[in-house]
């Protein structure tokens, strides 16, 4: 507003400079406007904070009971017996079976001086034979000589005869009979007669050709 009113001052001034003979209008000064206030009131709420209509559970158990905390025991140390360096022990055993029901025969017998381990082992075959093994143990490996006593028999094969079936050679049911074919009368169809068509022949004329003159 009060850059109107100069600018309307200005413009009076410039007039007056212009025209001597024109008067500067005088206006009042314009009255302060107040402050607009809100005429409607602060929005308050209209209802009552809501209450849980029910009260509010309080917890009625006991408190837990735990059983008094176990005493902390130290856990022994154990310690690993240190493996005794015992020396090989010389030994010696032997064994043997023998029964011609079960056709079980075998024996074994084995000797050692704590260093070399010497032994040999025989067993009867299924084929008659007695398989004998001498064997030798010591820092050098393992060595085995292996023989055989007796020769081997097999039962001769004898395949089973099987009877053959016998079949017979004729059904022995009766065969159907079936009467001759000339026992049947043929049927007689009568032949259909046909009349030969007849066509009419075309009735045009002759075409005339006028001689050349030469």
């Amino acid at each position: 507003m009060d850059k109107f009113v100069v600018f309307a001052t200005l413009f009076a001034a410039a007039m007056v400079a212009a025209d001597p003979s024109y008067s500067i209008p005088s206006y009042p000064a314009p009255a302060a406007y107040p402050a607009a206030a809100p005429a409607y009131p602060a929005a308050t709420p209209a209802y009552p904070a809501p209450v849980p209509p029910y009260p509010v559970p309080v917890p009625n158990y006991p408190a837990p009971a735990y059983p008094a905390p176990m005493p902390a025991y130290e856990q022994p140390a154990y310690s690993k017996p240190a493996e005794e360096n015992h020396p090989p022990m010389p030994f010696d055993f032997a064994y043997a079976v023998k029964d011609d029901a079960s056709y079980q025969d075998f024996s074994h017998k084995e000797a050692s001086d704590g260093k070399v381990v010497t032994g040999s082992y025989r067993v009867l075959l299924p084929d008659g034979r007695t398989q004998i093994v001498t064997y030798k143990a010591d820092d050098n490996g393992y060595v085995a000589d292996v023989k055989y006593e007796g020769e081997a028999k097999y039962d001769e094969y004898k395949p089973i005869p099987h009877p053959k079936t016998a079949y017979p050679v004729e059904p022995a049911y009766p065969k159907p009979t079936y009467p001759a074919a000339s026992a049947y009368p043929m049927p007689a169809y009568p032949m259909p007669a046909y009349p030969e068509p007849s066509y009419p022949k075309p009735a045009y004329s002759e075409p005339s050709y006028p001689k050349p003159a030469y």
